[in-house]
């Protein structure tokens, strides 16, 4: 077989308003000929490139296995991406179906391209392709649908896709900021969230590298943690003023300066606690990450970064010192309990019981 030529499929196009599917079948052998996976990454400038996570092995052996039984069956169509390199040549029109057209799906092969730059990128049905490429078979062919899109366009039908699998929060949380598309609610409401989260993480500031997620793996502060804390003040807090009500976007900038300006010290006056890992500070841990937000949204509420008295909000957060057991001791509350150091966790109740104690101390300096 030649290094490149072209593959002509027969195939379906399905009008969906002005969009347009393409339902055809293909021999899963040939499949990663022209189809690359898109492995969620960043690249040497921190963009975030691709959106797949890695392979599941022993989920795909356990398909291989069934593959190469008697009777296997995979009848549930792979979702594939293409880019405009992809052509469909329409044929002769059904009479009296507009929404339908029979044709020919081109789709150019070169054997000698690397993964990233093949035409077609596979949005749904990885485990599948990966056994049905290791399977012990001459050919195995499999119902396919694809679209033409631009990769942003491709992560939001990922999403979406898999929105009702158990895909892990933490690769949808890094996704969201490069999305496009309709969403579902609760993933629209946290994607301004999301990346505001990326740009701390991605950043210099006491946050750089130090949130977990698929592609700082390195980082030991929990990505939920961060996103509720950003979520509750975006909505609700001292970064609502930045927020769009209209369409849902922000002040990018300013939500950011606003954030830097109020962790650095935070990260600068308990640098010991700031340093630790989750197990061995609460200020890092969930619990602190929240109820330290709720400080920064009582401190400087409507009130724009570039004109909050930063050095008063410093007086107050060192008002906090001998207040918090961050990393040993005991926590004082004022309604008399006692608590080790880390016996408070990352509940809604913990989380108040702390707020309340933090910004008490705080604001009776």
């Amino acid at each position: 077989m030649a290094d490149r030529y072209a593959l002509r499929l027969p195939a379906l196009q399905v009008n969906q308003g002005d969009k347009q599917i393409y339902c055809f079948a293909v021999d899963g052998k040939e499949l990663h000929d022209f189809t690359a996976v898109s492995r969620i990454r960043r690249d040497d400038e921190k963009q975030l490139q691709g959106y797949q996570r890695p392979e599941a092995l022993s989920h795909i052996r356990a398909i291989r296995r069934y593959l190469e039984s008697d009777g296997a069956m995979l009848p549930n169509a792979l979702v594939l991406a293409f880019d405009d390199r992809v052509e469909f040549v329409a044929g002769r029109p059904t009479k009296g179906i507009d929404y339908a057209v029979q044709g020919e799906l081109v789709i150019p092969v070169d054997e000698s391209l690397a993964e990233h730059e093949k035409p077609a990128w596979l949005v749904d049905g990885q485990q599948r392709s990966a056994a049905i490429r290791d399977a012990n078979l001459a050919e195995f062919p499999v119902a396919a649908v694809g679209f033409i899109a631009s990769q942003e366009e491709q992560r939001s039908q990922f999403i979406l896709v898999n929105s009702t699998k158990p895909l892990p929060k933490g690769l949808v949380y890094e996704l969201l900021p490069e999305t496009t598309g309709q969403l579902p609610r609760s993933y629209a409401r946290r994607q301004l969230a999301a990346k505001i989260m990326v740009l701390l993480n991605m950043g210099d500031g006491p946050f750089s590298g130090r949130i977990s997620s698929p592609t700082s793996p390195g980082g030991n502060i929990k990505d939920n943690s961060v996103l509720k804390m950003l979520e509750h003040s975006i909505y609700e807090g001292a970064l609502y003023q930045y927020r769009n009500a209209e369409d849902g976007t922000g002040d990018e900038d300013a939500m950011l300066a606003h954030l830097l300006s109020f962790w650095t010290p935070v990260a600068s006056m308990f640098e010991d606690a700031w340093a630790k890992p989750p197990k061995e500070s609460r200020l890092t841990h969930g619990v602190g990450i929240q109820a330290m937000g709720f400080v920064m949204d009582r401190l400087t509420a409507d009130v724009h970064y570039s004109k909050v008295n930063w050095d008063k909000v410093r007086s107050a957060l060192r008002g906090l010192e001998g207040h918090v057991a961050w990393t040993s001791g005991k926590w004082m509350f004022s309604d008399g309990q006692e608590r080790n150091w880390n016996s408070l966790q990352n509940t809604a109740g913990d989380v108040r019981l702390l707020s309340s104690h933090l910004l008490q101390a705080c604001t009776d300096k």
